[in-house]
């Protein structure tokens, strides 16, 4: 009551909206005669009926109690509702003090593996989240509580196996028990580190006057210190950048051929420059021809200008004025005319003889 949340050492977990919750906790020293007041509200889903009850927890002192031995157990196959149980509690006590054989056994704490850093399981076979549990006794532990301590079992819990525990048999047909995580606190051997802190008066030490430097500063040359600054690094850029232009120029792998491509470019060029100028053999078809009828020369269809290097191989052919065009059948007649003459000398023979 008063405040906007239950105390620090107490702990609510209901897992389901259908589910029983569970307060759970152990208070400490400073909580001892004070009475805790929780309100607690509940309403109906279906009527929305609102009930309020306060719940008033007394703790009272253990002193004249004492369990200077306790043993805190991590049991994986179980969560804290389920441990919270008072037939399932019981159970366990009883499995602990038949291996302790205790006068007085009580439960100190009952912690979730959630409240320690632990992981939340998968939801694969019904895997349990565990839960810590601490219990008390006023005798000193049993011979199978201490086998836990044996260097054996602390070597094989460090290369993550199962240590050999006498009385696990005891436990393992309900409770499941990790033997590597369990403690043993004898607070019969512990030594009280409580040292007395002396508080001073909150005054710090005088240190006398303070004193300010003087108006009267001695003046100070930078320029040395520019030139040094900016020289060093202008000269170690400038050899930088001269042994990359030697190696990127002088030390190029393709020079060689860089000057042979060049030097092929140039002849080109030459040769190029040299056809246009030369004199060249001219086709027949453009050379002087003697005229069939007159027997007169014919220039040719060039002029002496005439550009050779834009000069088709296959001259067109042009009907000039005065070329006399010669048709294909005067050919032929020809020939046959002097079949003619050949025939009639020949009969003109045969005759005479």
């Amino acid at each position: 009551m008063g405040y906007p949340d239950r105390p620090g050492w107490l702990r609510y977990i209901q897992r389901t909206p259908y589910s029983d919750g569970v307060l759970y906790g152990s208070p400490t020293a400073e909580n001892v005669g004070k009475p805790t007041i929780i309100e607690i509200t509940a309403y109906n889903r279906r009527t929305f009926e609102t009930a309020r009850h306060n719940l008033i927890i007394n703790i009272m002192s253990a002193e004249d109690f004492p369990l200077p031995y306790q043993a805190e157990f991590f049991i994986k196959n179980m969560n804290v509702e389920e441990m919270l149980a008072s037939e399932v509690l019981g159970d366990f006590l009883g499995a602990v003090k038949n291996v302790w054989q205790p006068e007085r056994l009580n439960a100190i704490n009952i912690t979730s593996a959630l409240d320690r850093g632990g992981r939340v399981p998968l939801p694969i076979n019904d895997l349990k989240e565990g839960v810590y549990v601490m219990v008390g006794a006023d005798v000193p532990f049993s011979s199978c509580l201490r086998e836990v301590e044996n260097p054996q079992n602390q070597l094989r819990c460090s290369q993550e196996m199962e240590p050999v525990i006498t009385c696990d048999k005891k436990f393992r047909t309900q409770f499941y028990i990790d033997w590597c995580k369990i403690s043993l606190v004898d607070k019969t051997k512990q030594v009280s580190t409580y040292q007395e802190v002396i508080r001073g008066e909150g005054i710090l030490p005088d240190g006398g006057e303070y004193k300010p430097p003087s108006d009267s500063l001695k003046s100070r040359d930078y320029y040395t210190d520019f030139l040094i600054t900016l020289a060093v690094p202008s000269a170690v850029a400038l050899v930088l950048f001269l042994i990359l232009a030697y190696i990127m120029c002088c030390r190029r792998e393709g020079v060689i051929q860089l000057v042979h491509h060049s030097a092929i470019q140039k002849s080109t060029k030459e040769l190029r420059d040299m056809s246009k100028n030369r004199e060249i053999a001219w086709p027949l078809s453009t050379l002087p021809v003697f005229h069939p009828v007159t027997g007169e020369i014919i220039p040719p269809l060039h002029t002496d200008n005439y550009d050779s290097t834009n000069m088709p191989l296959m001259q067109t052919q042009q009907n000039l004025p005065h070329q006399t065009q010669i048709p294909q059948q005067q050919t032929t007649g020809t020939y046959r005319n002097v079949l003619d003459v050949f025939i009639q000398k020949l009969s003109s023979l045969l005759l005479l003889s």
